[in-house]
């Protein structure tokens, strides 16, 4: 069974920056390929961005793309979202999720595996 554990949300300004990471255990993390997603109150998850195993590929949303950089670190089993040039409208729960897929996708039914969520919020 694989964890997925995100920290790094919070407070911050618009035109702020944050980073979240997202931690896992209890798989090959570098046989899954990972995403980031969010949720905004009373609104539906999105897809925020997504990497494959390897990181040579990354998809982006077109709301962040310019602005947010998912990496990861295979040797220390963490993805990561660098958030630049917040804005109101990216304030939601952020969520990773681990798919079995070597690729990322942005449909969250390819995803197995789910973190529990950070908050981001971003005041104007």
């Amino acid at each position: 069974q694989v964890q997925l554990a995100e920290s790094g949300g919070g407070l911050v300004q618009a035109g702020g920056s944050l980073r979240l990471s997202c931690a896992a255990s209890g798989g090959t993390f570098s046989r899954f390929a990972m995403g980031w997603f969010r949720q905004a109150p009373g609104k539906e998850r999105e897809f925020v961005a997504g990497i494959s195993w390897s990181a040579i590929g990354t998809l982006y949303a077109d709301s962040v793309k310019g602005r947010f950089t998912i990496s990861r670190d295979n040797a220390k089993n963490t993805v990561y979202l660098q958030m630049n040039t917040l804005k109101p409208e990216d304030t939601a729960v952020y969520y990773c999720a681990a798919s079995t897929a070597l690729y990322s996708d942005r449909n969250s039914r390819g995803y197995n595996w789910w973190g529990q969520g950070t908050q981001v919020t971003v005041s104007s």
